[in-house]
């Protein structure tokens, strides 16, 4: 039986885990987090953080592993290619890795490599921010190694700089933080997940990405599948992340995808995730087309043949979705309407009654997530679009 090792224990992480116990592996979970969902899934749970690197590379060689993985997170990736690097396991070279998980390093990478990209700027204080804030005056402020858009924010006022600059800093684990010129999208943003065997997209799953204006436009709420953009402008994204790819030095597992298209036609690859991405996009992509993302993830981190995958069209509309606030409070419960609850294939709550949540500004304040299918491309973007027409959050 071999052995996995799965970094975090989170709720969507447990995706991971499951497949992996299905695949019939032998499950070893680790992140610093006892009452993580994905714990009672696995064979053994040992709480060490996943971002220290050292402790995990012991246990590893302790427990004689066949594979490590980080699933549905940029935050561990690091770790688990260090491990798999010092214990000779598969994995992408960790320079490769480091790359595209630091935004300080991927958007250099991408302008000088001749790709699309907008202005960006290290910054390490308020004044530095200003300075860019001058030259644009709408600007994004960044970590550059946080997830789920965790210290995010577009500045467009230069009242706004102070207050952006400290929500940053709140989520960085650096010094540094990341200045980028606002780029106006032409029709929806764009995500999914790619699979890479040996340097080559063997598939490319995109979805319509979807946002709540209401609680923040930067932090994604759902995305539906399969995507409305033009096959012309999915070959050409398709076409340049390959080629980012090749130039990185990515040979295979899965990767997570934010793209969009400007005004004038230019295809801007805002996140090339070395994982699989959060939110439930695996699981929609196998509801909706019946291929295992997260199993061919598990096998590729442990060696397995990945032959067998391939592209095929999705035979249902189908959506991720996070529940969410769009405001504080103390949690009372959901209020679904009948619409959406015919929709539902499952869904489960992170969050009990009694508990406090928080306006939706980030992904670590989601409240719960659900998969749904629809009868048509329209109705699912109509609901996807207009989500708070058929739920309420109840609150005290």
């Amino acid at each position: 039986m071999k052995k996995l090792m799965c970094l975090g224990g989170n709720y969507f992480q447990m995706t991971a885990v499951k497949a992996a116990k299905r695949l019939g592996y032998h499950v070893i979970d680790v992140d610093y987090l006892p009452e993580n969902p994905a714990h009672k899934f696995a064979d053994e749970y040992y709480n060490i953080s996943t971002l220290d690197k050292k402790n995990v590379l012991q246990l590893a060689k302790e427990k004689e592993i066949d594979g490590i993985i980080s699933y549905a997170s940029d935050v561990s990736a690091l770790t688990a290619s260090y491990v798999a690097e010092q214990m000779g396991l598969p994995a992408n070279p960790y320079e490769t890795v480091k790359v595209m998980t630091r935004k300080d390093l991927f958007h250099p990478f991408l302008r000088d490599n001749g790709f699309f990209v907008p202005d960006v700027s290290s910054v390490q204080s308020v004044e530095d921010v200003y300075d860019f804030y001058d030259k644009y005056s709408d600007i994004i402020l960044k970590p550059v190694n946080s997830s789920g858009s965790k210290g995010v924010t577009r500045i467009t006022q230069k009242s706004q700089v102070v207050q952006a600059f400290q929500y940053a800093k709140e989520y960085s684990r650096d010094t540094v933080l990341i200045a980028e010129q606002f780029v106006e999208r032409e029709g929806m943003q764009v995500a999914g997940d790619a699979f890479v065997v040996n340097g080559e997209i063997r598939y490319f799953g995109i979805a319509n990405e979807h946002f709540d204006c209401d609680s923040s436009p930067l932090v994604p709420i759902g995305e539906s599948f399969p995507s409305g953009l033009a096959e012309e402008k999915a070959e050409r994204a398709r076409r340049e992340i390959q080629k980012a790819i090749e130039l990185l030095g990515f040979k295979t597992g899965p990767i997570n995808l934010d793209f969009m298209f400007d005004k004038r036609g230019n295809v801007f690859i805002i996140e090339l995730g070395p994982r699989s991405g959060g939110n439930l996009i695996s699981d929609a992509i196998c509801l909706g087309s019946d291929i295992d993302l997260a199993a061919y993830a598990v096998k590729a981190a442990v060696g397995e043949d990945l032959s067998q995958i391939e592209e095929k069209p999705f035979h249902d509309f189908v959506a991720s979705y996070i529940f969410h606030s769009l405001e504080d409070g103390v949690f009372r419960g959901l209020n679904i309407s009948k619409e959406m609850q015919e929709k539902l294939v499952s869904y489960d709550f992170f969050v009990q009654p009694g508990q406090s949540i928080y306006r939706y500004i980030n992904g670590a304040y989601g409240i719960g997530a659900a998969l749904l299918k629809f009868s048509s491309y329209e109705e699912m973007m109509y609901m996807m679009e207009n989500m708070n027409e058929f739920y309420d959050v109840l609150t005290e």
